[in-house]
């Protein structure tokens, strides 16, 4: 690397760019450097093509030497920089939670469209982790009361963090989803769920740097019951969802067509599987 006294910022973006493009490829090189300037230095994209020649301090080109050296180590950038981005907004993020994807950006774009316009929906997020769900959820359709359940209590404490500093009106609670109890009363109109479906033979084929260090628990589910969430979050539903009321999953593709069954089964209507974009059965919608 060169000597941190006189580097700029297009000579810095350019080393450390060269460092992840030989293990990550030099598109998602370039993003994860403009990620780690945005966020140490607080600038734009713009104001990085724009200011190239600026020259760094010697702690701010060390801070971003140090990051590099972690992602090109395979720790995830989004632990790393404590942030991700999901549906437009900044979550924070720790090991304690999952890194948000973009197909489950999707699944929140399903439920605003098909909830457009309606008021005071009661909505539950199943494993709400980072919050990321039941956040956008609440921002995307207002006047909703939105819960979040998780059976971590350090993955709600980031939540609520997440609410707290995206202004967003969600209680969270602690709850197994396993474990959750018949309710007396309807109590949502939309039950949503992105819970472990990920089955342990399916380990073998996975990256590392999920492997490491994203929360296992959060993951994976046992190849002898992988719709172990589903089925519960369905039972659960035929008494705490209003007559109408829907359901929302992301699933995991392999065992889509058999979920369609099983839920169907439960007493379910309008069972629909949907597909992410990249063409994987990735989405279950359907209605009490």
């Amino acid at each position: 690397m060169s000597d941190n006294n006189s580097l700029t910022v297009a000579a810095l973006k350019s080393s450390l760019t060269a460092l992840l493009a030989a293990k990550y490829g030099t598109r998602e090189a370039n993003a994860m450097v403009r990620m780690m300037i945005e966020e140490v230095m607080g600038w734009s994209a713009v104001d990085i093509a724009l200011r190239s020649d600026y020259v760094l301090n010697e702690a701010t080109a060390g801070r971003l030497q140090a990051i590099a050296g972690r992602v090109y180590d395979g720790e995830p950038i989004q632990y790393v920089l404590g942030v991700a981005s999901f549906h437009g907004l900044r979550f924070k993020v720790t090991p304690a939670t999952l890194i948000p994807r973009p197909e489950t950006s999707e699944l929140v774009d399903i439920i605003a469209d098909e909830a457009a316009g309606r008021k005071d929906l009661r909505i539950l997020d199943c494993g709400t982790g980072s919050g990321c769900i039941a956040i956008a959820l609440a921002r995307a359709l207002p006047f909703s009361r939105v819960t979040g359940i998780d059976i971590s209590d350090d993955a709600l404490a980031v939540a609520r963090d997440n609410a707290s500093a995206l202004k967003a009106d969600v209680s969270f609670r602690n709850a197994d989803i396993l474990a959750l109890n018949d309710a007396d009363t309807p109590l949502y109109d939309i039950i949503v769920s992105n819970p472990p479906y990920i089955a342990e033979h399916e380990r073998e084929g996975m990256e590392a740097n999920v492997l490491d260090y994203e929360p296992h628990s959060a993951l994976f589910v046992p190849d002898d019951d992988p719709l172990r969430f589903y089925t519960a979050i369905g039972s659960y539903g035929l008494s705490a969802l209003a007559p109408g009321g829907r359901l929302y999953f992301e699933i995991n593709p392999l065992y889509a067509d058999r979920l369609r069954k099983d839920i169907g089964g439960m007493g379910y209507r309008d069972v629909e599987i949907m597909r992410d974009m990249y063409g994987r059965k990735r989405f279950l919608t359907a209605r009490l």
